[in-house]
């Protein structure tokens, strides 16, 4: 009987550390799980942060051009064009 007792001891101490391990691996995981929602954070924000400093840099560089500079002039003249257009459809709409 003691053989079978000294099995079962071993498989009782066998069981509590595999719950235990358990236990520790669903802790990391929720930490791994909140890790993972903060970062999701931060990259939307810095999304969010890129797509603004881009439309602010396009602002500048077609200030820059109707100031004189040369290098984005082409860029200039097709965004006012596009304005026109786009001014010229809501007179077309407003006479209508």
């Amino acid at each position: 009987m003691s053989v079978i007792a000294e099995i079962i001891d071993t498989l009782e101490n066998k069981v509590v550390k595999l719950v235990l391990k358990i236990q520790n691996l669903e802790q990391k995981t929720q930490e791994l799980q909140v890790d993972l929602t903060k970062s999701a954070q931060i990259i939307q924000t810095q999304l969010t942060e890129i797509e603004a400093l881009k439309a602010q840099y396009e602002t500048l560089k077609i200030a820059n051009s109707l100031l004189g500079s040369d290098d984005n002039k082409r860029d200039t003249k097709l965004k006012i064009n596009s304005l026109i257009r786009e001014i010229d459809y809501c007179i077309a709409q407003l006479s209508d």
